[in-house]
């Protein structure tokens, strides 16, 4: 009879840590790498962000653009932050989101990480904050710098999995400053990040 009742007890014990673990997961939330925004998303998010929509072209990105702008440029930057996550060390994900110019430098230096045998484990916690810092035009490209604050847990590790750099447990805030531009010209209606400043 004992022992039914302590049977009992440890399923009603698993239930209740299992709601509690849920519970702490919908209200923390834990992303790592890149988990389903996929480039489609943020398109169809920034892409609301048009210039027949906007008039962005004459100068004018009223706040309700600049809110619909912001989220495709939070998805944008989680997607690129944890496409170096990825162990093939190949930027799958976040390519069609980077100039060629860009893509060329995080490309190289995946490969160089590659070279050394290290790889990085990136667990993207949020973004705290994104803010337009500047929009402007200048003939047809039109540019949005966006200052980003944004937590992650991140580690660089060798083959033998062993930590060579950061902390595997310690949340790091990150100061990014990001520019994304589009040429109206094109066909294409995407934006992409054309430059990172310090």
């Amino acid at each position: 009879m004992n022992s039914s009742f302590e049977y009992i007890d440890i399923i009603l014990l698993a239930m209740i840590a299992g709601f509690i673990f849920l519970r702490l997961r919908g209200i923390l939330g834990k992303r790592t790498g890149f988990e389903g925004k996929s480039t489609s998303q943020f398109e169809n998010v920034i892409n609301n962000v048009q210039v027949k929509n906007t008039n962005i072209e004459n100068g004018e990105f009223d706040k309700n653009a600049q809110k619909d702008f912001l989220k495709g440029a939070e998805i944008a930057y989680e997607t690129i932050i944890t496409d170096f996550s990825d162990n093939d060390n190949k930027l799958i994900a976040s390519k069609p989101l980077l100039s060629k110019k860009i893509f060329d430098q995080f490309n190289e230096a995946l490969k160089e990480r590659g070279k050394r045998g290290h790889y990085a484990n990136i667990t993207f916690i949020g973004v705290n904050s994104a803010k337009i810092k500047e929009h402007k035009k200048i003939d047809k490209i039109l540019s949005v710098t966006v200052d980003f604050v944004a937590e992650v847990i991140t580690c660089i590790r060798d083959k033998e999995n062993n930590v060579i750099s950061g902390d595997p447990e310690k949340i790091k805030k990150i100061y990014d400053t990001w520019v994304f531009s589009k040429d109206v010209r094109n066909n294409n209606p995407n934006w992409q990040l054309v430059d990172t400043l310090t």
